[in-house]
């Protein structure tokens, strides 16, 4: 008796053209009959790109709009890394995964697995609207004036595949929160949405968005500026859409360092940008495609708050917010780091610790069976970790073994220990350092210390100024640079202090100084050890650098670090971490991994 078949899951026909497509071109590559350059475009808007190695591996980056995933998800994800990559992928800061050596040839089969279980790559790179991001703990949150999950999922099914937005003058980000806290941080996005309110003239409240717009990070970071004082919750779309076609139709492309929409604004202005915004909107029902009203998914799917719970004080984990774990049993600690409380539904959430936002194939896996168990809901975060919604109180204990027999559990995920870090010259080919492995030196060096569980403080590490790793926005940021000391190159980085996001605003950290990497761990440890010895109550980093005099009167105590021995007395000093060899600073071409 033959044994019984494994049924094929079809998959979605979208999808299956997409990778189609990809081995029709890929065929037409290999056989010389496609430029390369075309080639290179053509798989960059399907999420794949070349990396530093060169040859045939690349780097496979998964959309997972506004961090949304499932049990089923994360099982084919496990075996794909163990199958395709080195057993291991990383979450970026822009809630994607994504994996590198894929060999080239072997694309089209990772495509199709992805597919089984609903996952793509299409558009996660190139110039795109890429994947639209959300708050993590959006439908969970106390404190949201709306839940924006399916708002966030209205945006990503409209302009996935949209005509308007593939050939754009450079990549296009969205960004949602549900609230002021913005804890998806929509205030460096070219499109920025905080679910926001008004009251109206007879007394009644609306519930809608603020829309912000053109704000950046990179070499030359923007701060978004509010579009209106308020859209409507009808309008929220046709508004994205007109900022979209504003930026296609006057975008630099010419140029694609002053490509994005950032420089759109600096180059007409604010207000002539609004201007033309609101004039597409206004005659934009006159499209085939008009995106007006609520979306089908919203009303399906609802964007009720979650609401504050009367009976319990609501918890959030952020930046600024102070979390003294103390002492108490390890599970004690984890439960007051990692524990997010005060919905109305009387549910809580967890955080689950990746570090450096790594995650192998066991524990994609071992978090596929925690879902399953437990709750069904998991999302992605944007600090590179994972986070459970959707619990009850009685199920943390068994969650938080389930967790730390697959090293999840972590406390102080999202908080001071949890360095966030882009892959830096591992694999990506603008980098100058291995921004990594001064993640892993700083952690070490923060518990050495005992500075570890101080909360309310980031630390965000790119691997050259184009801001990957988000530093300007960190409590303390770190850029990596090459440095010139005793006639040798070494590795270096540049010190920014008091980065913050929140409240509808945004400060750039300012920069501190320029120190070898070997230096920045103990730059940081001083840093933390002068604001935990100084702060007041409930002061926040950026509170407190302003009370004491601001950055500059804080760098006195750090300029001392700023000196390279010689390279018979510190050999080190000329060697980066996680290298071997000594330094040098190798750039490639750019394929704008970010």
């Amino acid at each position: 008796m033959n044994p019984p078949q494994a049924t094929l899951t079809p998959l979605d026909p979208a999808i299956e053209a997409d990778i189609v497509k990809f081995e029709e071109m890929l065929a037409l590559y290999h056989a010389d009959q496609l430029d390369p350059d075309v080639f290179r475009v053509f798989r960059l808007n399907n999420g794949i790109y070349g990396q530093r190695q060169g040859g045939t591996n690349h780097m496979v980056r998964v959309k997972v709009p506004y961090g949304s995933m499932t049990a089923d998800q994360l099982d084919l994800l496990g075996a794909v890394v163990e199958e395709h990559s080195r057993g291991w992928g990383h979450i970026t800061t822009r809630q994607n995964l994504q994996f590198h050596f894929v060999q080239l040839d072997d694309i089209p089969l990772v495509m199709r697995k992805l597919a089984t279980v609903g996952l793509s790559t299409r558009e996660a790179c190139g110039d795109t609207v890429r994947n639209v991001q959300g708050c993590h703990l959006a439908g969970a949150c106390p404190y949201e004036v709306l839940d924006i999950s399916a708002w966030a999922e209205a945006v990503h099914q409209h302009f996935l595949r949209n005509p308007l937005a593939q050939r754009m003058p450079r990549k296009f980000k969205i960004n949602f929160s549900g609230c002021d806290t913005d804890c998806g941080q929509a205030m460096f996005n070219d499109v920025g949405v905080i679910a926001a309110k008004r009251t109206a003239e007879d007394g009644q409240i609306e519930h809608g968005f603020r829309v912000f717009v053109a704000g950046g990070l990179g070499t030359t970071p923007f701060a978004a500026l509010a579009l209106e004082e308020f859209t409507s919750r009808q309008d929220l779309l046709p508004t994205i859409e007109s900022v979209l076609r504003v930026f296609d139709q006057t975008g630099n492309r010419d140029n694609k360092l002053r490509a994005r929409m950032k420089w759109v604004v600096e180059h007409l202005g604010i207000e002539e940008v609004r201007k033309q915004v609101f004039s597409i909107r206004k005659l934009l029902p006159a499209s085939a495609t008009w995106p007006g009203g609520i979306p089908a998914v919203v009303t399906e799917l609802g964007d009720t708050p979650a609401g504050q719970d009367s009976d319990q004080t609501p918890t959030l984990i952020g930046q600024g917010v102070a979390v003294t774990l103390g002492p108490g049993t390890p599970y004690d600690r984890w439960v007051k780091a990692n524990v997010v409380r005060g919905a109305a539904n009387g549910t809580v959430s967890a955080y689950a610790w990746c570090e450096l936002g790594d995650i192998t194939g066991h524990q994609f896996r071992a978090l596929a069976g925690v879902v399953r168990k437990f709750t069904g809901d998991i999302r992605v975060t944007n600090r590179q970790n994972f986070v459970l919604r959707g619990l009850n109180e009685s199920q943390l204990p068994e969650l938080y073994q389930d967790l730390l027999t697959a090293n999840m559990a972590q406390p102080g995920a999202e908080l001071v220990r949890d360095v966030v870090a882009c892959p830096g010259a591992d694999t990506c080919n603008l980098a100058v350092t291995q921004s990594r492995g001064l993640a892993k030196a700083i952690d070490q060096a923060l518990e050495e210390a005992g500075l570890a569980d101080v909360g309310g403080v980031r630390i965000n590490i790119s691997g050259c100024p184009n801001s990957c790793g988000q530093h300007h926005t960190a409590d303390i940021g770190f850029f990596g640079a090459e440095r010139r000391a005793h006639g040798q190159s070494a590795p270096g980085y540049q010190m920014l202090l008091g980065g913050y996001v929140g409240q509808e605003q945004i400060h750039f950290g300012t920069k501190a100084l320029r120190l070898p990497a070997r230096n920045a761990p103990q730059a940081v440890v001083r840093v933390m050890r002068q604001f935990v010895g100084e702060r007041l109550a409930a002061e926040t980093f950026r509170q407190w650098i302003d009370r004491v005099g601001g950055v500059t009167e804080i760098t006195k105590g750090l300029r001392d670090l700023d000196q390279f021995p010689l390279p018979t007395e510190g050999p080190e000093f000329y060697t980066d971490f996680d290298e071997t060899a000594p330094y040098v600073a190798e750039v490639g071409d750019s394929e704008c991994a970010t």
